[in-house]
């Protein structure tokens, strides 16, 4: 599903010198190259702020943490999508909501967002899916109107843009704060754990440093109740490397999704991604939605025997999960989420994947029909 090795393979000598850089200074915990990473990410966003931390997950508590809602307040979120996103809601002590999510681009609906709002909403937390962003321009609507914040997760589309009017805003600087991972696997992922927050409000900033700092703006002295999560120095050389090439990385995954798209367009089983008018697409991961005659395990135990990888995100929506079973929801509360989970398969996409391989992969789905 991905090739790490060879992508690092051909940028070697960078990433072994930036490591060595690290070592040789012994500057561990928060080294020269955090705030290089630092500074070039804010860069490459447009982004006023830019706070690393530990890992996306850390991302999405800090986010909320800092917005200061009341225990209990409602926070709207998808139900197709990765735990991490409700599940820090849930440990807040907040009330995760539920939205079922959009058929064809697999991210929240904008209508069902409108729906869920209550005067006991304290945000929503769209995520941008699978590498292209939710309609951003209808919730942005919901927010001022309801005067609600918006957290973007922005863990698969680092790099997407979204289009308002005739400018292109890069995913996460939409909302009041842009949440992002950097595991290994991601469009700009390090080789361990790693995340950061971005913003352009200097206030929610200053907290979100704090928060992620144990609650200090100085040291020693503590204004609030806070986290420890740091971005470790060797991960952020490793990502100050790689953030060079994340435009690059990001354009060879779309020449494969479109290698995709062409030569699986005659197969009526399967219905390939789709795109939104009003983002990129970036193809964290190409997802496709079988026919519901298929057997989905039939035909991706099928692909594995003749040596081609698939994943399923998301066998389980969130509203079906026995951890989230106190929310009251039962089968076909959901339906497209129910649906999506039953149907999507998605195939290998990565940055090193060449025709030669792409052409295996192809001809091996086509062959099972």
């Amino acid at each position: 599903m991905v090739d790490l090795n060879t992508q690092y393979k051909k940028i070697k000598p960078e990433i072994d010198q930036a490591m060595q850089d690290v070592i040789e200074s012994s500057a561990f915990i928060n080294g020269p190259h955090v705030k290089s990473f630092q500074e070039n990410l804010a860069n490459y966003l447009n982004a006023k702020h830019v706070i690393p931390c530990a890992n996306g997950t850390d991302a999405l508590q800090i986010a909320l943490m800092s917005l200061e809602l009341k225990p209990g307040a409602e926070v709207i979120t998808p139900d197709f999508t990765f735990i991490s996103t409700v599940e820090v809601i849930k440990l807040l002590g907040l009330k995760p909501v539920l939205v079922d999510v959009d058929e064809n681009t697999f991210n929240i609906s904008a209508k069902g967002v409108k729906k869920a709002v209550t005067s006991n909403t304290g945000a929503i937390v769209p995520v941008h899916l699978f590498g292209q962003c939710a309609d951003m321009s209808e919730i942005m609507k919901i927010s001022e109107e309801q005067n609600i914040p918006v957290v973007e997760d922005v863990a698969q589309a680092t790099g997407a843009d979204f289009y308002s009017g005739d400018s292109a805003i890069k995913a996460g600087m939409v909302g009041d704060i842009g949440c992002t991972s950097f595991f290994p696997s991601k469009n700009l992922g390090c080789y361990g754990d790693g995340g950061a927050l971005y913003t352009n409000n200097d206030d929610l900033a200053q907290r979100i440093r704090a928060i992620a700092n144990h609650g200090s703006n100085k040291k020693y002295y503590h204004d609030r109740v806070g986290v420890n999560s740091r971005l470790d120095t060797i991960q952020a050389a490793i990502l100050d490397v790689k953030i060079t090439y994340l435009d690059n990385y990001n354009a060879a995954r779309q020449w494969a999704a479109s290698f995709y798209d062409r030569e699986l367009a005659d197969v009526k089983q399967i219905r390939l991604p789709k795109r939104n008018s009003y983002s990129s697409h970036i193809f964290h991961q190409y997802t496709i939605v079988l026919d519901e005659s298929l057997n989905r395990d039939d035909f991706k135990e099928y692909l594995n025997q003749k040596g081609v990888p698939s994943m399923v995100y998301y066998p389980v929506p969130v509203h079906l999960q026995k951890a989230f079973k106190e929310l009251g929801h039962s089968k076909g509360d959901f339906p497209v989420s129910e649906k999506l989970s039953e149907s999507v398969l998605s195939l290998p996409m990565h940055t090193e994947l060449d025709e030669e391989q792409l052409e295996k992969i192809t001809e091996t789905i086509k062959s099972y029909f």
